[in-house]
């Protein structure tokens, strides 16, 4: 098992850092409810299972969906930064593949696809990268930390879930990609709601996960120190010093 060692913080944390697993908590709940929201406010003769949810946004006047996307991007950004307060095992590839996941979001909300129907501009070319950036980076990324959460003492217990959802999103990854091309975008709209889904699920398990770890970790450093009797010598150890 790895135990905090060189560059991996384990003292008590800032009041400021110990925002961050909130902070990605509510980011990720609010996102949440605020897609599901929005698949209320566009036109009601779009059919989600075979409309994306980037085409959903373009027809959400009141922009539920973009920021929605625009939060959850921020709030996995306040996810990775608690990963690093706590010392997670993320360095690496795996911190570089969130920030892609985490800027291509705030960048797809952003920058909007075309309405259904045109042809896709420079706008909509760019939507359409980042969000591929944004959907194969998460599942990357939980598959790279797999292997380090199971060596570590303190996520070792959600190891095997990140595996789950990971897997999930990797299925995911895989069956959008083949309804976006072979697939001529039958059911796109479901595939691609499932796939969101998963990822999600993903930041949930470990935003989760990070408030225990850092609730523990703030327990641990309330706790006073033992304290440590002086060692004054004695009269009767003097004595038998002496003798």
């Amino acid at each position: 098992m790895r135990g905090p060692g060189p560059g991996r913080e384990s003292g008590p944390m800032t009041a400021a850092k110990r925002l961050y697993p909130w902070i990605a908590c509510a980011s990720i709940l609010f996102s949440v409810v605020a897609v599901v929201a929005g698949q209320f406010g566009p036109d009601p003769y779009l059919d989600p299972l075979n409309v994306t949810i980037s085409e959903y946004a373009v027809s959400d006047r009141g922009g539920v969906t973009e920021v929605a996307m625009a939060v959850l991007g921020i709030g996995s950004l306040a996810l990775l930064a608690g990963l690093r307060s706590v010392g997670a095992p993320i360095k690496g590839a795996p911190q570089w593949l969130l920030m892609a996941w985490s800027g291509a979001l705030v960048v797809a909300a952003v920058v909007p696809t075309t309405p259904i129907g045109q042809d896709l501009d420079l706008a909509a070319q760019i939507h359409r990268y980042v969000s591929i950036a944004a959907f194969v980076s998460l599942p990357a990324a939980g598959a790279l930390m797999v292997p380090r959460l199971a060596a570590d003492a303190s996520w070792k217990p959600v190891a095997r879930v990140v595996e789950w959802v990971t897997l999930a999103g990797g299925f995911g990854v895989l069956a959008i990609t083949y309804v976006a091309l072979p697939g001529e975008r039958v059911m796109i709209g479901l595939v691609e709601r499932l796939l969101l889904g998963a990822e999600v699920a993903l930041l949930a398990v470990l935003a989760a996960w990070l408030v225990r770890v850092a609730w523990r970790r703030n327990a641990a450093s309330a706790v006073p120190a033992p304290h440590k009797a002086a060692n004054f010598p004695t009269y009767h150890r003097f004595i038998a010093s002496r003798s």
